[in-house]
């Protein structure tokens, strides 16, 4: 048997790194200068790995009945694990990613193919740019996991960026989001605030320790206009290997608190992480 080796390059953004698993035949790491960015089994597409990748599979799940194939746009590309997740738990789904380093998606589709059948069509691009030409009432689901370096763009956070987004989901569609922060959760709370400005129903999911402010980390935002399958996801969350905890409704807002919406002029990157945040050993 031919041993795995990881594999380096540079890309646009930097030093990307394809490293296996040694306790999973055909898996791999992904990182961009030292930062985990995905984890990819080709043997087993629908293995989530990484905490916030298994909480946007959580939403992807009760975001329709099992099995039913659905539109999806993927803003920011990484290994392409949730288009992966997605076409092996929705047959039949179509969907669009849109990575802005063409470096690392040749790296990704030459080393990591997608399996045969896939229905994923992959351009290189800005998620913002792609966003204002795409075609209105679209995408079932837009999945916005965009990061430079470690930080989201500032102009993806914007008041533009979120009714953007609302042009291209159809009127049952849902927004998911990825983003990192840590308390006070300045970056997170005007973020909520900038989707609240469009859409009705909000839902954050995160580890009990970020949310405590006890460490930096990830959240996933959720945003549409139907109200989400809340019991659900609560219970999948919860009985996740990294659980963790749902807010909606009125305790969302008391976090959301006195946070203002993301004009253009005011947009900044979200914060950068602190050493060691995401690193590996």
């Amino acid at each position: 048997m031919n041993e795995a080796i990881p594999v380096s390059r540079t890309i646009d953004q930097g030093t990307a790194k394809l490293m296996p698993d040694v306790d999973r035949e055909r898996a791999w790491l992904l990182t961009v200068d030292g930062a985990p960015q995905s984890y990819v089994d080709l043997d087993e597409p629908a293995h989530l790995e990484f905490e916030y990748t298994r909480r946007l599979g959580h939403v992807l799940d009760t975001a329709a009945e099992p099995g039913r194939a659905l539109d999806v746009l993927h803003l920011g590309g990484g290994a392409l694990t949730l288009p992966r997740y997605v076409a092996a738990t929705r047959p039949g789904s179509r969907q669009e990613v849109v990575e802005y380093d063409l470096g690392l998606l040749d790296l990704v589709v030459e080393q990591l193919p997608l399996p045969a059948g896939a229905r994923v069509a992959l351009h290189g691009a800005d998620a913002g740019e792609w966003l204002e030409a795409a075609p209105a009432d679209s995408a079932d689901v837009i999945v916005g996991d965009v990061f430079r370096g470690s930080r989201t763009p500032a102009h993806l956070t914007t008041v533009a960026y979120a009714r953007a987004v609302e042009r291209v989901l159809r009127a049952d569609g849902m927004y998911l989001a990825n983003l990192a922060d840590a308390a006070p959760f300045t970056f997170l709370r005007s973020q909520l605030a900038t989707l609240a400005t469009v859409f009705e129903e909000l839902v954050l999911i995160a580890e009990p320790g970020v949310l405590r402010g006890r460490r930096f980390g990830n959240a996933v935002l959720v945003a549409a206009h139907q109200p989400p399958d809340i019991a659900a996801l609560a219970r999948r969350t919860a009985a996740d290997v990294f659980p963790a905890r749902v807010e909606h409704g009125p305790e969302l807002r008391r976090f959301i608190g006195g946070a203002a919406p993301v004009r253009a002029e005011d947009a900044v990157p979200s914060p950068e992480p602190p050493d060691g945040a995401f690193g590996i050993g």
